[in-house]
């Protein structure tokens, strides 16, 4: 039996069941959840992927998709029942009193409509702005969402737009009419952090100045512990914990909130993990002492990096950045002595845009080095350049000019039968898991892909190696029959995660790999591309705007800022004694790194 609802909350969930009709049966995709949430509260859904996290969230709004429906439980928002409400009725309270801010930027944003349209029909149809007055409150809406230069970008499409600034346009249009109640899925999950602090510090301003009460869904439990005042754990469509966010977090007492805890690099990597770290050379002295005395002799034969300078100042590019002097690379000729797989010299993009008379440098004299076996990140905000180098070098995107050179191999030289196999070496996984995949293919025929192109094995051979990157990614092998609209934001990565393992590649460049995945499955696939390379020798170029997560996998870290590297050294160096502004910056932008967890972990303690 349901109880009465509290009249004093704004919204209240009372054992709520979502039931999914699927062609092998009814599936239970929530069972029995509750939650109360106060006007100007934030609270925060925590879970792994396929938890019923979102599913929740969307049955609040009566957006379930079309095999979904509300089988039990009550919501009532503001003291109104919404469960059964006709649907005429329920758009008059959705978007205007209940906002919202879906997971995918691409999916969600109309690619045939500027970006100013979408967030003009948002206002006027919601009565929050006249025809006459509705383009300087598109910009001010923009704006206020952290897009630079509003005025220009409401001019371009969403495919102009990098991953995090079509989520910034996404959250514009969700807070565009200042609603009650604002359900934000995975807001800043495309983010980097000094822009996800503007956004949520945007939200938090809402939620003070008008009231506003948010819902949010995250994986980052640093985040949730930062921004929620209340925290909800699910797992298998039931809530298995709920209370003070904080203190949850701190101590949790379910085993399901504990393991997810250990797992969370952004709030558990410096407490809770050390031994975890995939640490840099200078912790790894049979590696440094190599890599390093080989760099000193090719240094001082080439005068240059002085031999006083800490093993981190010597990445490959020569390269720490003084916050005056720019970028020194100095020491480029005589990183040649390590056995480096990519060598990017002076690596430039630039593009016109429509309308300016100044070109945009998208990468601007980009120098680096991947040596070979190891992972050098590349980090900094939306737009600063990362996944423009990132598509260069995988030939995606021709250079402007600068020079790119593979395995001792110039790129841009390539002959076909060349650039076939240097598509085999060289594999990517995209940041967006959504419009990566073939809507149209099968699970098993999108990791099978690459295998049979490449004419890799016969029949038998390629669906064994497909299962066993099934196992690898931790996907159940019964999902190979599903497609990709059949599968959680995570789940979708996992598989191009397993697509891009498939012709066991020398270098993998991953752009924002994680990003979509919880902190268990995050844990677990940078587990497994910890072990893919030590075990095959792989390097990876993994580009990241989750610091944690940077510092968790790489090597050696270099900092992109307005399309420019700003800083280049080890992974210690750089988290330990950043040396540019903007690195410190964006270090002091990590969600809860004050957060004290004390988990007891048998298996990490031993």
């Amino acid at each position: 039996m349901i109880e009465q609802a509290d009249a004093t909350a704004l919204l209240e969930v009372r054992d709520l069941a979502v039931t999914f009709r699927t062609t092998y049966g009814e599936v239970a995709a929530v069972e029995g959840a509750s939650l109360r949430l106060e006007q100007g509260q934030t609270l925060a859904i925590v879970g792994e992927s396929g938890s019923g996290k979102s599913t929740t969230a969307m049955s609040l709004i009566g957006l379930l998709p079309g095999n979904g429906r509300v089988t039990g439980g009550s919501i009532r928002f503001d003291g109104q029942e919404l469960v059964g409400l006709p649907e005429q009725r329920m758009r008059a309270i959705r978007g205007r009193q209940i906002g919202l801010v879906p997971q995918d930027p691409m999916s969600n944003l109309n690619p045939v409509t500027k970006i100013g349209s979408q967030v003009a029909e948002t206002l006027l149809v919601h009565g929050m702005a006249t025809k006459r007055d509705v383009d300087r409150k598109v910009i001010e809406v923009l704006e206020a969402a952290g897009l630079p230069n509003a005025k220009e970008r409401a001019k371009q499409y969403p495919h102009e737009f990098s991953g995090g600034m079509r989520q910034r346009a996404l959250i514009a249009i969700g807070l565009a009419c200042r609603p009650r109640l604002l359900i934000a899925d995975e807001p800043t999950s495309a983010l980097d952090v000094t822009v996800q602090r503007t956004i949520l510090d945007q939200i938090d301003s809402m939620t003070q100045e008008l009231g506003t009460a948010v819902l949010l869904i995250t994986h980052d439990l640093g985040l949730a512990a930062e921004r929620a005042a209340e925290l909800v754990v699910m797992h298998r469509g039931t809530v298995v914990e709920a209370g003070p966010a904080r203190q949850l977090l701190e101590d949790p007492q379910h085993p399901y909130t504990q393991s997810l805890v250990r797992a969370a690099p952004s709030v558990a990597a410096v407490r809770l993990l050390p031994g975890a770290f995939v640490p840099g050379p200078e912790s790894r002295p049979d590696r440094a002492e190599k890599v390093f005395q080989n760099h000193d002799a090719g240094a001082a034969s080439a005068g240059a990096a002085p031999l006083g300078m800490r093993a981190a100042d010597r990445l490959g590019a020569g390269a720490v950045a003084d916050s005056s002097a720019g970028l020194a690379t100095g020491a480029a000729a005589g990183a040649r002595a390590v056995d480096n797989i990519v060598e990017l010299r002076d690596l430039t993009k630039v593009y016109k845009i429509r309308g300016q008379a100044e070109d945009f440098y998208a990468a601007k004299n980009v120098t680096l080095d991947v040596p070979r076996g190891q992972t050098v990140a590349i980090v900094g905000e939306s737009g600063s350049g990362k996944t423009t180098t990132a598509r260069m070098l995988l030939k995606l995107i021709e250079p402007t000019s600068g020079t790119m050179t593979f395995d001792g191999m110039d790129v841009a030289t390539l002959s076909k039968p060349q650039l076939r196999e240097f598509r085999q070496r060289v594999q990517p996984v995209f940041q967006d898991p959504y419009s990566s995949l073939n809507p149209m293919f099968t699970v098993e025929r999108i990791v099978d892909e690459p295998l049979s192109t490449y004419k890799r094995g016969n029949a038998r051979e390629r669906s064994a190696r497909v299962r066993e990157l099934m196992d690898q990614v931790a996907l159940p092998q019964s999902m190979l029959r599903r497609y990709p609209s059949e599968l959680s934001g995570g789940q979708r990565q996992r598989v191009a995660i397993a697509r891009a393992l498939a012709l066991k590649p020398d270098l993998i460049v991953c752009d924002e790999p994680v990003s979509a995945l919880d902190v268990l499955v995050q844990a677990q696939i940078l587990k497994l591309l910890g072990d893919l390379q030590s075990e095959l020798g792989l390097s990876y170029l993994f580009i990241s705007h989750d610091l944690a997560v940077v510092r968790l996998i790489s090597d050696y870290v270099c900092v992109m800022k307005d399309g420019e590297l700003v800083e280049a050294a080890s992974s210690e160096e750089v988290f330990t004694n950043p040396r540019h502004p903007y690195t410190r910056r964006l270090l002091a932008s990590i969600p809860s790194n004050e957060l004290d967890i004390d988990v007891e972990d048998p298996e990490i303690a031993s």
